[in-house]
């Protein structure tokens, strides 16, 4: 059976979001498959047993580092085929990347690298990017329907950011990063959210801890479900849930009927 409800989540520490009640959210939370990033653990610290319990099973890639990156796949039913990584050393090490097949349909869990801390990491985001579209180019050749789920750590327009104008300067809405992203959906890939709402506004999937941002509704899109756009005739909805709240991130989906 193909997944229908996909949801994205960067939990910023599996652990702290387990302490903030994520479990008994993912119990309720009604998805197929559920792409998570910033694991922030090793394997042995994910809570598989109460994953299980909540009726999920976990594919994971962790990052070397301990305490940092890692992505994951929570998954109701087995998947055909789970492919942990890209293949390339400097990216699977970091934990970035991993997918799952369900008959013709394959579901990405992948975790963007950010730019904030300097020109060095700025810099591996910028080759990063490169290498990921080139890799999901060739992807496409054999897994032809793809949906691309997760952390981007870029706001694509003025209107995913609630101040584009001071934060223009800024990784994440740096000119560069927002023209990668236009080339990108030019290669045959659709924003599922952006493509289901076109106008709407205040519509953010990360807040800064600082100042009060989340009550605020200060905030920043940069989670997304990116879809090839042969999937754009089975999409059926495409939400965000801000008040939920494990994390500086809130959960982000899709509804397909594939």
């Amino acid at each position: 059976m193909t997944p229908k409800r996909i949801i994205t989540y960067n939990l910023n520490g599996i652990r702290s979001a387990t302490s903030k009640g994520f479990i008994d959210w993912l119990r309720n939370c009604g998805s197929d498959v559920v792409c998570l990033q910033e694991t922030k653990a090793q394997p042995d610290q994910i809570p598989v047993l109460e994953i299980a319990e909540a009726g999920y099973s976990t594919y994971c890639l962790s990052a070397q580092k301990k305490g940092y990156s890692g992505v994951a796949l929570l998954c109701r039913q087995e998947p055909d085929h789970v492919e942990k990584g890209m293949g390339i050393p400097a990216y699977d090490n970091e934990g970035r990347f991993i997918r799952a097949d369900f008959g013709q349909l394959s579901i990405v869990s992948v975790y963007h690298p950010s730019g904030t801390s300097g020109d060095e990491r700025q810099s591996f985001k910028m080759q990063w990017l490169e290498d990921f579209q080139s890799y999901v180019e060739n992807l496409r050749k054999t897994r032809p329907y793809l949906v691309l789920a997760g952390d981007y750590n870029i706001c694509h327009e003025a209107i995913d950011i609630h101040d584009p104008v001071r934060n223009a300067t800024h990784s994440g809405f740096l000119p560069e990063e927002r023209e990668w992203m236009s080339g990108f959906l030019a290669h045959g890939y659709t924003d599922s959210f952006r493509y289901m709402h076109p106008g709407l506004k205040d519509q953010y999937t990360w807040w800064s801890f600082r100042a009060g941002s989340r009550a605020k509704n200060l905030g920043w899109r940069i989670d997304y479900l990116m879809l090839t756009n042969n999937l754009v005739p089975h999409l059926k909805d495409a939400f965000i849930l801000p008040n939920v709240v494990h994390s500086d991130h809130c959960p982000s989906g899709i509804e397909l009927n594939f």
